[in-house]
């Protein structure tokens, strides 16, 4: 089992920064280098400058990882692709990996962590469940004759009122929104029109 020991240089080392730069080095036979690294747990802005707040240079999205070079109490000193910035510290979790393993991408199987499952937008749900040319429709709040009932339901939500009749296998609905009623045969819809008041 391989031991680290972090050392932390001096302040003053980097000209008056006020930035504390983490060195890693392995104590075992091998001496080989490990460089510290961030994952984001969260998106978080890249920031130019940490006094600054509007110097962002762009967003890292979550599960990005990137170079750890400087910490203070609140900000990561990061290095990620060409760019130099600021990330909080709350949005990332630190790592350690080899240099290999920093070039290559890859991660080690021993630090390998579980992404967290992204929730799955509405209209991700529907694509999944339809198709991308019938889940934009429904998406986009459209009905049309021929859909099922739970079409509707994604496309509009719940009915205020439902009038059920069932007459042997037969099975005519209508559904009663603000503005429109629905006529829905064996699940089907083959009609709408207006209500009128």
């Amino acid at each position: 089992m391989k031991r680290f020991v972090i050392s932390l240089l001096a302040a003053s080392l980097l000209a008056g920064t006020g930035i504390c730069v983490p060195v890693i080095k392995s104590v075992n036979t091998l001496d080989q280098d490990k460089i510290l690294t961030a994952t984001l747990k969260q998106a978080s802005r890249l920031f130019k400058y940490k006094d600054d707040l509007t110097s962002v240079i762009f967003v890292l999205p979550a599960g990005t990882t990137v170079i750890v070079t400087g910490s203070d109490e609140d900000y990561y000193r990061v290095k990620y692709e060409n760019d130099e910035g600021y990330i909080l510290k709350n949005h990332a979790e630190i790592e350690m990996k080899s240099a290999d393993e920093v070039e290559s991408g890859k991660e080690p199987a021993s630090v390998k962590q579980e992404k967290p499952a992204r929730e799955m937008t509405r209209l991700e749900y529907l694509e999944k469940k339809y198709g991308t040319r019938i889940a934009t429709q429904i998406y986009a709040g459209k009905i049309w004759k021929g859909m099922t009932s739970q079409m509707v339901l994604d496309s509009w939500g719940k009915p205020q009122r439902i009038n059920r009749s069932i007459t042997g296998n037969y099975t005519r609905e209508e559904w009663i929104y603000k503005n429109t009623w629905l006529f829905i045969e064996n699940n089907t819809l083959v009609d709408w029109g207006p209500i009128r008041k």
